[in-house]
């Protein structure tokens, strides 16, 4: 199983991953974070899935219907052709988004006389137990899970055991996890189709877009859409768990859960692309978090309904995608001490006082907030942590999580004089100081560059946001020899590896992704474009048939790893797309 071979649907409430084969191999219910239902993607023989495919098990042409996140695979077979759709509906009813836990999929003859193979083996979460099944009129119940799961149907539900059948018109199959809905069937499966259509087209329609590079950003804005779980605000890094950095690295993580150093980036994309609705339920869930951590001791990340017990654990009956284990539930990162979060939250806190939408936020208590928040960045900047890459090794001061210090600091800068606060020239000296600080002690004559410790030969590829966030002027000769320095000794075929450093568990082999983006975006900052356009078309390369993003990029054998489809990547696409494309001016 490879990852350009899968398709994402959802709908902000649960998502799934659907193979080009027409087999669900990964999918968690009730939310993101939920125990799995289905999930070959990580034991291909009894993790359970939910296949509507050809007989001989040969995959289709996946394809999304155009500025939707409705996926469509054709199967051709020497009998006849048909289509596959599926889609997690979502629309407005009334004043109401309707969001079900509800998979709905259609299957089409096109032409001929196709024979099609359905099959649907769920299973009860990490104990891999097969649940209980009864059968009732169109429909199986699936028993033991915390709320009912039931498959409805119009074709016969004798020919669901896998037993090819001739499909001679259009069947609908509706997985749902609670109470189904109380619609004719046919009825709800058609007009869910057309309202979830019209949904996201017109969502994409109210997105910005850059002049160039249109479809990589709408397809990114779709998918980082719906790492969005609307019921707290919260965004999750990717949808998955532990499918590794590399073949054999056991570099496995969880990621379905909200990394708070994601927050700023992913609210300036949504900035970007127009779109405040996303940015002001992120905002409310991280004021939520900040606000109720005590002494702001904050963890690097959370749970989807802010609670932090994220104990890591090992699944040893697992083997892992690909066979490449070990399967984690849970990530210990969350016990970490990580300073650059102080700064990110700031920064993606700041807009409340910055930008007059966010009126209903503005509060005596929000400024207090924000200003001990940057007191306690002023106070670790420069102290030992594990930095940006969550270092499993010794702790050190790192470069990376000062930036994000003197950033909290020069922002909330702003911000105090915006409001008329009397800590305006407190938090300015700070700034001053971090800056000052860093300049002499994380320079590297010798290198020529920024390095990722204090006092340190190390190059980090996360330097690359100084020219992002206008650390140093875009004419000083240390950017763009840093710039320069990183792409040279990070580089690997075109594509920039994080760092050259042990971490705990040897040092990286393979590309990751967002990097190469920071890459693009920086170029274009100091004024490079030409290097950053060419840098952003080798990105583009790398992107699966349906326009998705992993985590990590191995150059040698063009494939992508690391859990899927990753946030952060598709997040980097869309800000270096913005500051590397042309004006609109210049093609209208």
């Amino acid at each position: 199983m490879n990852l350009e071979d899968l398709g994402l649907i959802g709908n902000c409430q649960y998502s799934a991953l659907v193979n080009s084969n027409g087999a669900v191999v990964w999918c968690c219910l009730p939310r993101f974070d939920s125990e799995p239902i289905f999930a070959s993607l990580l034991d291909e023989e009894n993790g359970g899935d939910f296949r509507i495919g050809a007989p001989d098990g040969k995959p289709g042409q996946q394809a999304y219907i155009e500025n939707t996140n409705i996926l469509q695979t054709t199967f051709k077979t020497s009998e006849g052709t048909f289509r596959v759709t599926d889609f997690a509906p979502r629309y407005t009813v009334g004043d109401r988004l309707y969001r079900p836990t509800e998979l709905i999929r259609m299957v089409e003859p096109l032409e001929g006389s196709p024979r099609v193979s359905v099959r649907c083996m769920p299973r009860l979460g990490w104990s891999k137990r097969e649940p209980s099944v009864e059968f009732g009129p169109q429909c199986f119940d699936y028993g033991g899970f915390g709320s009912l799961l039931r498959l409805t149907t119009d074709a016969p539900v004798s020919y669901l055991d896998g037993e090819p059948f001739r499909l001679s018109e259009r069947r609908y199959f509706v997985l749902s996890f609670g109470p189904p809905s109380a619609e004719p069937f046919l009825a709800h499966c058609e007009q869910s189709l057309a309202e979830t259509i019209r949904y996201w087209t017109r969502w994409v329609k109210h997105c910005n877009v850059p002049a160039e590079y249109q479809r990589e950003v709408i397809r990114s804005a779709l998918v980082l859409k719906l790492h969005c779980f609307e019921d707290t605000g919260a965004i999750v890094a990717a949808m998955t768990t532990s499918i590794p950095e590399s073949a054999g690295s056991g570099r496995t993580w969880d990621y379905r859960y909200c990394w708070l150093r994601d927050a700023y980036y992913t609210l300036d994309a949504f900035r970007l692309l127009g779109h405040f609705e996303e940015r002001e339920s992120f905002t409310r869930y991280l004021l939520n978090i900040a606000g109720g951590a005590e002494d702001l001791a904050l963890a690097p990340l959370y749970r989807i309904d802010g609670k932090s017990d994220l104990e890591e654990h090992i699944m040893s009956d697992w083997p892992g995608f690909g066979g490449n284990g070990p399967v984690r539930v849970g990530n210990a990162a969350s016990t970490q001490a990580q300073n650059d979060i102080f700064g990110e939250v700031v920064l993606a806190l700041s807009p409340v006082f910055l930008d007059d939408r966010y009126s209903d936020e503005r509060s005596p208590a929000t400024l207090k907030l924000l200003e001990q928040l940057t007191r306690k960045a002023i106070a670790v900047a420069g102290t030992p942590d594990a930095g940006i890459w969550e270092m499993r090794s010794a702790a050190t001061p790192r470069t990376f999580s000062s930036l994000m210090c003197w950033a909290a600091a020069n922002r909330m800068g702003r911000v105090a004089a915006r409001t008329g606060s009397a800590e305006e020239s407190t938090f300015r000296q700070a700034a001053a100081r971090i800056q000052n600080e860093m300049e002499t002690r994380c320079w590297n004559d010798s290198l020529g560059s920024f390095v990722g410790s204090y006092g340190g030969s190390d190059l980090d590829a996360s330097l690359l946001q100084m020219a992002t966030l206008s650390f140093l002027p875009v004419n000083d000769p240390r950017l763009a020899s840093t710039i320069d320095a990183l792409t040279q000794r990070l580089s690997r075929n075109g594509w920039l590896l994080r760092y050259h450093v042990d971490d705990g568990f040897g040092e990286p082999s393979v590309a990751f992704i967002i990097c190469t983006f920071w890459l693009a975006e920086a170029l274009a900052r100091i004024g490079r474009l030409g290097e950053s356009r060419a840098v952003l078309r080798r990105a583009h390369a790398a992107m699966s048939p349906l326009g998705l993003l992993g985590e990590d990029y191995e150059a040698t054998t063009l494939r992508m790893w690391g859990n899927f489809p990753q946030a952060y990547s598709h997040v980097g696409l869309i800000h270096a797309a913005f500051a590397a494309a042309a004006p609109w001016s210049s093609v209208m």
